[in-house]
């Protein structure tokens, strides 16, 4: 069974992701993820995020289906114009990758690797199109596909957005071009969440709550000054800070989920920290 079936079956669904390695040693990131077979229905193959040169996402995902594990290919429009877009999608298809989580990407300001230029030939709401438009036949440029590949396509939200009527706005868009489901940026306060699921029920497209777990309260201050889009509460700082840093983390973690799990189709569980350990025992408190 496959993501389109799971999200079709209406369980409760858990996702995590890898960031890969910036050189050739996957076999590390691939070694932490076994622990995680039975427990996680997809595994999301991440983009290069904040633009740090890291081994393909495409690739990963491959590994990650020769190990057993359902991939989600995350697809950023900051690397590529719309022809590589497309025939990396049509290359996901071939490889036997049917998920993509279609995203913009962050700037490149952040890159580890200077004087690089964005592209940003499509957004986010681009790509989804263009998979969309390859499942017609047709590439962008209306010529006949000779093969036509078809895709379980996601899309991220983020409920803490500062112009909360323009992500609302955002999201009907993805969920008009194609959008099956929607992974969020990290969440740490349920009643803000809550009130932003009841923007977007109507649209009636699965959202898995996004979950971070956070390795020290410095962290918690960077991903703050950073990271566009992640708040972390002065409740939870607080929480970080007072004791064992990496133990609070994973209660917050469980406490946070125990919410998620109430008002959600899923949770996608993110971090930087190779704590993938974690999540079985996350999960058993939780009772998932």
């Amino acid at each position: 069974m496959g993501l389109r079936e799971d999200l079709k079956s209406k369980k409760f669904i858990v996702t995590a992701d890898v960031i890969q390695p910036k050189g050739t040693a996957l076999y590390k990131k691939l070694q932490a993820l076994e622990i995680l077979k039975g427990k996680v229905a997809a595994i999301n193959a991440v983009d290069m995020p904040s633009g740090i040169m890291r081994l393909s996402a495409l690739a990963t995902c491959v590994k990650l289906k020769e190990m057993g594990f359902e991939p989600i290919l995350q697809l950023v429009g900051r690397d590529r114009n719309r022809i590589s877009i497309q025939s990396e999608l049509l290359g996901a298809y071939v490889l036997e990758i049917r998920n993509v989580l279609c995203l913009t990407g962050d700037d490149v300001n952040r890159s580890d690797n200077p004087n690089t230029k964005g592209v940003f030939d499509l957004d986010s709401l681009g790509i989804l199109e263009a998979a969309r438009q390859l499942e017609t036949g047709f590439d962008l440029g209306g010529n006949r596909l000779d093969g036509t590949p078809e895709f379980c396509l996601g899309a991220a939200l983020d409920p803490g957005a500062k112009n909360q009527e323009d992500e609302v706005k955002k999201a009907c868009l993805k969920a008009e071009a194609g959008a099956k489901f929607f992974q969020t940026q990290p969440v740490f306060e349920i009643e803000p969440f809550i009130k932003f699921l009841k923007k977007v029920d109507h649209l009636g497209v699965p959202i898995l709550g996004g979950v971070f777990i956070l390795k020290s309260a410095a962290s918690a201050h960077f991903l703050n000054k950073n990271i566009p889009g992640i708040n972390v509460p002065d409740s939870v700082l607080s929480e970080l800070e007072k004791g064992d840093a990496e133990s609070k983390s994973i209660n917050i973690t469980i406490r946070l989920i125990r919410d998620i799990v109430k008002v959600c189709a899923g949770v996608h569980i993110m971090m930087t920290t190779p704590w993938h350990h974690w999540i079985p025992h996350i999960l058993d408190e939780v009772g998932i």
